[in-house]
């Protein structure tokens, strides 16, 4: 057995284990260094933390930043706190022995072999056999030993320290080092008394004149100034401190303006504001005297430069300049109704209610300079009560300061987008008139109670019909018995603006019938003296819808002329191609920026007549139609069947609520069925004679009005009642089923048209239903549903048509012959007498020329054909000319 020793105790090494430590000799003073490093940084590490931050904080110049006495104060505590932490580290710092740093290093190695060589054999130390074991064995500890490494120190305190505070004192003391500087260490001895350079070389002074900082101008510092004169914006800070003997500097000023209780004129630091002029003198050795002239700083200015106008979007743009010494910052427009101004008829009449003001912030220049800009107010006022009333403008702007302009005054319109269509226009007057004041809600339903009168003569969207009677029920039930709400006055409010718009910019499936719409628009806007935008901006509109209508001729004239005899498809067509039409269009809008609008509106009714006539190819309807155009006109059939489904709905639900509405109608009303059933009667029978029909043509015998290429959906029933508009609802839905089995096109664009028809064949379900349970209004709504779907589809289905043909076609094919033989004819559809494609060509006219030559060959028509010198015969003949062209 062996004698073991504690590592901890004092012991003499046997002298093979001295011999065997040896090599671990470097090991275990490394080991021993990095034990009293443990110790001593975990005693001492509150007063290094201490060090640090009171070294950092002299490094940032944190003595520069406060007053004498609270250095004094944070120098004791600091000292204080430094010999506090020096007590507690000796307290508990001791410095490890040398069995501690064996016993620290025999731990890293496997068997402690460091132990081993220092025990003694005990017993068998007689026995040869046990004592050779035994030197073999302490030969293999210390073969072991001799491997033995320094272990690394263990140098964390996160249990002492669980706040981290010494990382803060080291990231204190690293920031003053790298953005301080040792400089200012110096100014430690100034606080001891009879230190520093003050003290030695007599009192001195230092001082800053800071500008306000939305001045933009650097800080002077007054001890660089050689001159006598100081220049300094209204507002600058002035900081002066007084080194030495207290009362050897004094300072003398007039330019702060301070009155009351004042700091003394010895005082060490001195900081005010400089508000006026006059002088600054530090009397005292190396004192110095300025006259101070201070620049002021003047109020911002701002100026209307233009009327209010309306852009092209329908936004109100009011310009202004605005300027400043340092720049604007704000500013706001205040818009105020010019009561006296108002024409105070009709809904004006009443006393209006209360509102406030319209308040908007003055927009600003993003980028450039702010001391003189110019920009616009650009704001959307067409929902407002008081849009294109006479208003005040009230523009200011403020500065960095606080200051404010003088206001801008302007008495002009509140310039707003106006409404042209005469359904829109008369909403939106009521609307106002609403909107002017609640006791005029009794007025406001009465004369939409008039507008619904005769919904088929004003409403060409029943549905725009349904909206409007539900907004008067509404409008009724909130009015009575107490007067409307403001809550309910603005709900009704908003309903009317959006069916306005709604009428305004209604969605019209078919490109000649928006078209249409945006020429019925401009020539409104003409004849009531629109802005030069508004009619810029419906130009635009109607430019677009032609462009569409243009496009989808183009598409039919490709399906349908394709089989058909060059020669006689030259003989029949017109040639007319966009840019004549744009030609046209920019004669229409340079009459019209001319002031010459009587001439502009008929231009406008022939280019409107012209574009109803135009024809890009002539051909027999249905014949040699392919497959595709085949399945579009059958949709389009069955679309217009819908329609006239829903007029009939519709019509039976009117006479729900006024039973007395059939007194009135006419026996051969198309109105009344729509599409099934021209010329019936109200109850289904025959009306009239052709001569009553609204087109003077004869009445169409075929059941629902279909022509001969029309889809067969049968007239499961004759009569008004539900359940015959259920079975033609049902027969609607079956045929569009069949149709839609039919579709010629396949691909993810025959799959979304197929997808809208079903959509389209679930709302005509829910119409059925509802058309058998009696319930009109959930009928017309399913049957609007329907007819929206139906539209998709069809829209998808002709886009896929016209990709499908552009994609087939080959360059020298019969289409590309049809168009060379085409362009032989000039703009009147007249043979060029064999000159060509080369006749009034663009390198023999010039740019745009034989546009603008077509446009003039019809002025002269015109011109003749207003000649009463001229024979009949002639001018007859002038005149279907011009019915044709």
């Amino acid at each position: 057995m062996t004698d073991h020793i504690p590592p901890d105790a004092t012991v003499e090494v046997p002298p093979l284990g001295e011999a065997a430590l040896r090599p671990i000799r470097r090991a275990l003073w490394l080991t021993r260094a990095g034990m009293v490093a443990e110790r001593f940084w975990r005693a001492f590490w509150p007063l290094a933390s201490i060090l640090f931050l009171a070294l950092g904080a002299v490094l940032l110049g944190v003595l520069d930043w406060v007053l004498v006495e609270a250095v004094w104060a944070l120098a004791v505590l600091v000292l204080l706190g430094l010999v506090g932490a020096l007590g507690w580290g000796l307290m508990r710092f001791r410095l490890p022995t040398r069995a501690e740093a064996l016993a620290r290093l025999d731990a890293t190695l496997p068997g402690r072999p460091i132990a081993a060589l220092m025990d003694r054999q005990v017993s068998g130390a007689s026995d040869p056999a046990s004592a050779a074991l035994w030197r073999a064995h302490q030969a293999r500890m210390a073969a072991r030993a001799a491997q033995a490494e320094a272990p690394q120190p263990n140098l964390q305190i996160s249990d002492r320290d669980p706040y981290a505070l010494r990382y803060v004192a080291v990231l204190v003391l690293v920031t003053g080092a790298l953005f301080g500087t040792a400089w200012r260490a110096g100014t430690v001895a100034d606080l001891l008394p009879g230190g520093g350079s003050a003290t030695l070389s007599g009192p001195t002074w230092e001082g800053w004149v800071e500008p306000p900082r939305y001045t933009g101008l650097p800080t002077l510092y007054l001890g660089d100034q050689t001159g006598d004169d100081l220049k300094m914006p209204a507002g600058s800070q002035i900081t002066l401190r007084f080194y030495g003997e207290v009362g050897d500097l004094t300072l003398d000023e007039t330019i702060s303006g301070r009155t009351g209780e004042l700091p003394s004129a010895s005082a060490p630091e001195q900081s005010f504001a400089v508000t006026q002029n006059g002088s600054l003198a530090i009397h005292g050795p190396g004192g110095r005297a300025w006259e101070v002239q201070v620049i002021p700083d003047t109020a911002p200015r701002i100026a209307l430069t233009a009327p209010p106008s309306l852009s092209a979007e329908g936004t109100l743009t009011l310009p202004f300049t605005a300027s400043d010494d340092y720049g604007v910052t704000g500013g706001t427009v205040t818009i105020t109704l010019d009561l006296d101004q108002v024409d105070r008829r009709y809904g004006l009449a009443t006393d209006p209610d209360p509102r406030a003001p319209i308040t908007v912030a003055l927009p600003l220049s993003l980028t450039g300079d702010r001391r003189m800009f110019s920009e616009a107010l650009v704001e959307d006022f067409a929902a407002h009560p008081w849009a294109n009333m006479p208003v005040t403008y009230q523009v200011t702007s403020e500065d960095a300061a606080g200051q404010s302009s003088a206001p801008a005054l302007l008495a002009a319109p509140l310039t707003a987008r106006r409404f042209f269509d005469p359904m829109a226009a008369s909403l939106i007057e009521q609307r106002r008139d609403l909107l002017w004041a609640r006791a005029n809600a009794t007025r406001v339903a009465q004369i939409l109670r008039t507008l619904t009168h005769r919904p088929e003569d004003v409403f060409a969207d029943m549905g725009n019909y349904l909206q409007l009677r539900t907004i008067l029920k509404r409008l009724e039930a909130y009015t009575a018995p107490e007067g409307i709400s403001p809550e309910h006055q603005e709900e009704i409010a908003a309903a009317l603006w959006e069916l306005a718009t709604t009428i305004e910019e209604g969605d019209v499936g078919d490109a000649l019938a928006r078209m249409q719409q945006a020429q019925e628009r401009l020539s409104q806007a003409m004849r009531d003296g629109a802005s030069d935008e508004e009619i810029a901006r419906l130009m635009q509109e109607l430019r677009e819808a032609t462009q569409d209508y243009m496009r989808q001729l183009s598409r039919q004239a490709q399906q349908d002329g394709q089989d058909q005899d060059p020669s006689e498809r030259q003989r029949q067509s017109m040639q007319l191609s966009q840019q004549d039409l744009q030609a046209m269009m920019d004669r229409i809008q340079d009459l019209m920026e001319q002031g010459r609008m009587a001439e502009a509106e008929q231009a406008l009714r022939e280019f409107q007549q012209m574009m109803e006539n135009m024809r890009v190819t002539q051909g027999e309807s249905g014949q040699n139609s392919s497959p595709g155009q085949q399945a579009m006109e059958d949709l389009a059939e069955t679309l217009r069947e819908q329609q006239g489904l829903s007029d009939r709905a519709f019509r039976d639900l009117q006479e729900q609520y006024n039973p007395n509405a059939r007194r009135g109608e006419s026996q051969g009303n198309e109105g009344r069925n729509g599409g099934l059933g021209r010329g019936q009667s109200h109850e289904g029978g025959q009306g009239g004679q052709s001569g009553d029909s609204p087109s003077g043509g004869e009445q169409d015998s075929t059941p629902g009005g279909q022509g001969e290429g029309g889809s067969s959906a049968p007239q499961s029933g004759a009569d008004g009642s539900p359940e015959g508009l259920a079975g033609q609802q049902q027969a609607l839905r079956d045929e569009l089923q069949r149709q839609r089995d039919g579709l010629p096109l396949g691909g993810e664009e025959g799959e979304s048209a197929r997808r809208s028809l079903d959509q389209a064949g679930r709302a005509m379900e829910g119409a059925e239903q509802a058309l058998r349970e009696g319930d009109y209004a959930e009928a017309i709504d399913r049957q609007s549903e329907a007819m929206e779907a139906m539209r998709d589809g069809m829209r998808t289905l002709g886009e896929a048509l016209a990709e499908q043909q552009q994609q087939g076609e080959q360059p020298g094919s019969q289409q590309g012959q049809n168009n060379r033989q085409g362009n032989s004819l000039d703009p009147l559809g007249r043979d060029r007498g064999g000159q060509g494609s080369d006749y009034f060509s663009r390198d023999t006219l010039g740019e745009g020329q034989a546009y603008r030559r077509a446009w003039d060959l019809l002025e002269e028509i015109r011109r003749r054909a207003s000649e009463r010198e001229r024979s009949d015969s002639e001018r007859s003949y002038l005149q279907r000319l011009l019915d044709r062209f």
